[in-house]
């Protein structure tokens, strides 16, 4: 008996059952290709936590697709369900409500006799009410032209953070946090409290009055959309899924400056600096001449010195106020650090050692004459200090711009 090899059952195969037919390539729909674009986009967003921009010919090419998409309105309802980054702004969506599914009921699946009442609950808010509290509004799309403007900030700064002159830093408390002008990081996407219409309340608590402020803003994100959500409601949201962003140096201390104005009945006092002498009997403290702790504090100076002789700050001895000054309308935190600066190149280099044994290196003592310091002081105030530097060889502060 002959044995049957497989060639012989593949040239039996009058049927052609076993001849496979080749595949048609699968062709991709318009849609489909659409999809995939986008997502090239969203997938440079994941990667970079910005927008595509001009500065180079690969970003330039996504920047290209994605205002494509922008001007197009069947575009951008076809690929609002995959924007996980909100690029596209509010879109109106068909509006599937209840009403419609249960006109659709056709086999009356959905008809009930039963009682309801046992979900009615009784002590929640009214739908309605509670909507109307907690509205946040939807961002909405920029015209290209009213973007450009707001486009070069936004690269600007993420320049500055490039750089190390601006920081990324948690979000902790609205009203301390939250201030126009400034940017934030949301959501991964860069924005701009550009104005807020906001109202101040009092509120009153067990533990004393709060302040509470809360009102329409004006937000602007690097996607080119903008948004009027409430003043509350946007900070709450970056308290939750943000970080704010740092000012500029420069930017800090020019707002400074411009609030140092006469003291009003409305202005609001925003803290203490501080000039102290040290009362230690340690030879290595006490026999510098001219060296004085240049400080801040938002309680009255006595409460803050009161301990002075067990903290490392003030050299672990007593102190001696020799002058402060009452700040309003200004930060007075800001104003330490400014001064800080200009006398970095005097501060104190000693290494103390507390009851453990362990190495503190104090960083607010100064060995700076007392009436040098009067003048710097003076110089923020009046808002010329950019214009000085202090000569540490002959202990005086001379005019840069000559």
């Amino acid at each position: 008996m002959n044995k049957i090899t497989i060639d012989d059952i593949f040239n039996d195969d009058d049927f052609e059952l076993l001849n496979p037919k080749s595949k048609s390539p699968s062709v991709k729909s318009t849609d489909d290709r659409l999809m995939d674009s986008f997502e090239e986009i969203n997938a440079f967003v994941d990667k970079n936590n910005r927008e595509p921009n001009a500065s180079s010919m690969s970003e330039y090419g996504l920047l290209a697709k994605l205002k494509a998409v922008r001007q197009d309105e069947r575009k951008k309802i076809t690929l609002k369900p995959y924007d996980r980054h909100n690029l596209l702004g509010h879109i109106e969506l068909e509006d599937i409500n209840l009403d419609k599914i249960l006109d659709d009921n056709d086999f009356g699946l959905l008809n009930s006799e039963v009682d309801l009442s046992i979900f009615r609950l009784k002590n929640v808010p009214n739908s309605e009410k509670r909507a109307e509290a907690d509205f946040i509004a939807q961002r909405k799309p920029m015209k290209e032209k009213d973007f450009q403007l707001y486009e070069a900030m936004f690269q600007k700064v993420h320049r500055e953070i490039k750089e190390g002159k601006r920081k990324i830093k948690p979000f902790h408390n609205i009203e301390t946090n939250l201030h126009v002008g400034n940017f934030y990081i949301l959501d991964g996407v860069l924005l701009y409290l550009e104005s807020a219409d906001t109202i101040t309340k009092k509120r009153g608590f067990k533990t004393g009055n709060r302040v509470h402020i809360d009102g329409r803003t004006k937000t602007i994100f690097e996607n080119g959309t903008w948004s009027n959500m409430l003043y509350r409601s946007l900070g709450k949201q970056i308290q939750k899924n943000g970080k704010l962003i740092t000012n500029t140096e420069s930017y800090v201390e020019y707002q400074m400056l411009e609030n140092a104005n006469l003291v009003k009945e409305e202005d609001l006092k925003t803290g203490w600096v501080y000039i102290l002498k040290s009362q230690s009997t340690n030879p290595e403290i006490a026999n510098i001449k001219d060296l004085y702790k240049i400080g801040f504090s938002s309680v009255p100076i006595d409460e803050r010195i009161k301990n002075a002789k067990n903290e490392s700050t003030y050299l672990f001895a007593e102190v001696k106020k020799v002058k402060n000054y009452c700040c309003y309308n200004i930060n007075a935190d800001k104003l330490e650090q400014l001064l800080h600066r200009f006398f970095a190149a005097t501060c104190l280099n000693i290494d103390l050692f507390d009851e453990r044994g362990q190495r503190i290196n104090p960083r607010e003592w100064f060995v700076v004459p007392l009436d040098v310091i009067e003048e710097a002081i003076e110089l923020i105030l009046n808002g010329t200090i950019v214009n000085y530097k202090y000569d540490v060889e002959n202990k005086k502060i001379e005019n840069n711009t000559i």
